[in-house]
């Protein structure tokens, strides 16, 4: 029997690992908790899904047990990636919902991604529930359980809404992540021929980690768009909320760049609407949104935060530098790797060459996401410090909305608290090496003059 850790109470998720930190015995508690804040909004019913992690029958079936516990109705979908769940919450009877899964985590993991009535949770909500747990502050009734298959009510209703002008010819690679049971399926709804690279789900993941964002898990799909015909590849994660786009001469069109895109079609028909994006993305995207007649809005990352700050601003599209796409156009408003790389095919089957059209998008000399290790809570400290103190002559702007995000003329540079490990996230971005290394040398200078201590991870 594991013990209850408020360590896996993170920023937008609950996540733990198998035997250590999570177990059947934690999955019910907090079905029992998500249950009674349910009851609290005067909800009756949740529906439920899981990705393939080899742990995710025993967490899900303890999950519907906690939250049948609370009087909560149960829907179960079984085995889906995470937003058919977030469709189940917009198409069923059904406000809130909680998926199963870890992510991109390693496969002795897993969590919890959670949608209650309406609204993806996060911070104080997420801390609120384990409140609940330690004082036993259920709600009690008995609920009904069912199962219920979305799977073709999900793919219908993207084909039916998203075109092609052509039939295409694509590469899917995901990783033996969920995502595999539905995209080539989708894809081939769509009028794709698709040549699919690991899409049989397995919770060992055995060939590569189902992680889009790092270049070495993007390498199969690469050799396979070299070697075969198709014109364009697409990869997801672990649960299917964020997409991977790699170009037939093997460039990885990151999700930043992927935006830009989106958002001169969005904007087409949605006229002076904001862009949301997160503190992490290129420098080129403001102004590219701009000249659309556009208004760019940098926010935190965090896909539960940029849920949120679109439906304050009723923005028509979101996105990460993870991978994380939210159209509210023509959609529902959340994150949606399926979806986003359908999107992406509608436009790219308009154009003869579709890989040119991505390789023509503006693009800077930059750095992968880089990591500071440090202590644990030692990341907040640090940050808010520098905050304070740090000063960075020659800068246009410094922008404090998630970390410190220093602006100067022919660059950026980008150092935030992760809210889910304790280190600093670094990025930079610049017109060239030089002034990358320059700006590189600025950030050591700062967090060296408040920790002299401190391993720089460049």
């Amino acid at each position: 029997m594991v013990n209850l850790s408020q360590s896996i109470f993170k920023a937008y998720d609950i996540r733990g690992v198998i035997g250590k930190t999570l177990d059947a015995g934690i999955a019910r508690k907090i079905g029992q908790a998500f249950g009674s804040a349910v009851r609290a909004k005067g909800e009756s019913t949740v529906v439920i899904g899981r990705d393939g992690r080899l742990s995710g029958p025993e967490l899900a079936s303890a999950l519907a047990e906690g939250l049948q516990s609370t009087g909560i109705n149960v829907i179960d979908l079984g085995v889906v990636a995470t937003p058919l769940v977030y469709f189940g919450t917009q198409v069923l009877d059904a406000r809130s919902g909680i998926m199963v899964t870890g992510s991109h985590n390693p496969p002795d993991y897993n969590g919890f991604k959670m949608v209650l009535a309406g609204d993806a949770i996060y911070g104080d909500a997420i801390q609120a529930l384990y409140q609940t747990i330690v004082k036993s502050e259920f709600a009690t009734g008995e609920g009904n359980y069912r199962q219920h298959d979305l799977k073709d009510a999900y793919l219908q209703r993207i084909v039916s809404d998203v075109k092609l002008a052509r039939p295409m010819k694509i590469a899917v690679d995901c990783g033996n992540g969920v995502a595999g049971a539905f995209a080539g399926d989708l894809f081939r709804a769509m009028g794709c021929e698709v040549t699919e690279l690991f899409c049989e789900v397995d919770g060992n993941f055995p060939n590569h980690h189902p992680d889009p964002a790092h270049p070495e898990n993007l390498q199969d799909l690469i050799r396979c768009l070299q070697d075969g015909d198709a014109e364009i590849g697409l990869a997801f994660d672990g649960d299917g909320d964020r997409l991977g786009v790699v170009t037939k001469d093997g460039q990885i069109i990151y999700p930043d760049r992927q935006l830009m895109l989106f958002a001169e079609e969005v904007l087409s028909r949605n006229p002076g609407q904001q862009i949301l994006y997160d503190v992490k993305c290129t420098r080129h995207l403001a102004p590219w949104i701009s000249q659309r007649g556009g208004q760019p809005l940098m926010w935190k990352t965090g896909h539960s935060l940029v849920k949120a700050k679109m439906r304050e601003t009723g923005a028509p599209l979101g996105g990460e530098m993870s991978g994380h796409i939210f159209f509210k156009d023509r959609w529902y408003g959340f994150d949606d790797g399926l979806y986003a790389g359908a999107r992406l095919l509608e436009l790219l089957s308009r154009q003869k060459d579709a890989s040119a059209i991505l390789n023509a998008l503006p693009q800077s000399v930059s750095t992968p996401e880089l990591q500071l290790k440090l202590q644990e809570g030692e990341n907040f400290t640090l940050i808010s410090k520098l905050q304070g103190e740090a000063r960075f002559p020659g800068a246009d702007q410094v922008i404090t909305i998630d970390g410190l995000r220093v602006e100067y003329p022919d660059g950026f540079g980008l150092a935030r608290s992760s809210n889910t490990t304790p280190v600093i996230v670094m990025r930079f971005e610049a017109e060239s090496l030089e002034a990358l290394q320059r700006i590189q040398g600025e950030f050591k200078r700062v967090i060296l003059g408040a920790k002299p201590d401190a391993v720089l991870p460049y």
